[in-house]
């Protein structure tokens, strides 16, 4: 199989296209022949390295990817509910392996789109960050129908499936923030917020309103800011770090005088432990992307120019998501 693989941590231009064995499925796994493979914020983390000294984080050489679209391309022993041929969405379980057109799943972190009508760049784009932001919502911010929600970095990649599967759960109201220049791409969106402001003036623009769950993956200066935006009982769910200050704190006083909560979700680290979130999670986040709640703009690039997609993600030039084609 054909696949992308970091030889060094480091920028780019350390990925490369190589030629590596074909993997095949073990028990309770699938072989997907992969048509797209979305690029994502942890794929540039772990080619930086910025977690190389981690505990099972990847070291080079590795295949980045966490996010695989394609077709079940052979069955291991126990898997009976898909077929050979049938299109699928799979996520990863190391955060890895996905930049190639040859993918090996957990059975249980398999969804099918057979017949959905949804185009499988999307699919790729938009499932798996679905599925996450349904897994923060259910099992950590425990959202209530009727409650509002408010999202930083409003058009990341997983901050970007936020307000579609709140909407699904039933949220009143669910509004994004995003920094001061990218307020008239945001507006264009067709992200279903019910409002998206200014991050750097949110108490100007948002005066008295509390929000009962904030979902904040930029971390830093904004996440302190949030808590005023809180009222007793609201949650904070801390789910990234995309501004980079890893100083930055929180006091426990500033908790237990507002009664509120703050909860991290990392992915890579609840999904693994809960396995029997992950196949529903999945399933909801199909139904979110068939019904149009999770549009987005779709950039495909081919296999080749990988070093090109880990650029402009660092440079903050994506409009939507950038997904990687296997056959482009």
């Amino acid at each position: 199989m054909k696949a992308v693989q970091a030889n060094a941590f480091g920028d780019p231009a350390v990925l490369s296209v190589v030629e590596l064995p074909d993997p095949a499925p073990g028990l309770g796994q699938v072989a997907i022949d992969v048509s797209h493979a979305a690029v994502g914020l942890i794929d540039l983390f772990f080619r930086q390295g910025v977690y190389r000294d981690s505990p099972g984080m990847p070291q080079p050489p590795f295949v980045p990817g966490l996010e695989v679209a394609g077709t079940v391309r052979e069955l291991g022993e126990g898997v009976t509910d898909l077929h050979v041929g049938e299109q699928v969405v799979a996520m990863s379980q190391t955060g890895t392996g996905g930049y190639a057109t040859v993918y090996v799943a957990n059975a249980h972190s398999v969804v099918s789109i057979e017949g959905s009508g949804i185009d499988p760049a999307l699919a790729v784009a938009m499932i798996p960050n679905a599925a996450m932001a349904y897994a923060a919502l259910t099992e950590v911010a425990h959202l209530r129908e009727g409650e509002t929600v408010l999202v930083h970095g409003a058009l990341g990649g997983l901050a970007g499936a936020f307000p579609g599967m709140a909407k699904q759960l039933g949220a009143s109201r669910v509004v994004g923030t995003v920094l001061t220049g990218k307020l008239d791409q945001a507006r264009a969106t067709k992200l279903p917020y019910d409002r998206i402001v200014d991050s750097t003036q949110l108490s100007e623009v948002l005066g008295d309103e509390k929000f009962d769950v904030i979902i904040d993956p930029v971390g830093g200066r904004i996440r302190t800011q949030s808590l005023a935006l809180m009222g007793p009982g609201g949650r904070l769910i801390a789910a990234g770090n995309a501004s980079g200050d890893r100083e930055h704190t929180i006091t426990d006083s500033e908790l237990w005088l507002g009664s509120i909560t703050i909860a991290g979700f990392n992915a890579g680290a609840f999904l693994p432990t809960h396995p029997e979130v992950v196949r529903p999670a999945l399933e909801a986040a199909r139904t979110a992307v068939a019904a149009g709640l999770c549009q987005t703009v779709v950039d495909v690039l081919p296999f080749s120019q990988a070093a090109l997609a880990h650029e402009r993600m660092e440079n903050r030039s994506v409009a939507g998501r950038i997904v990687l084609g296997a056959r482009s």
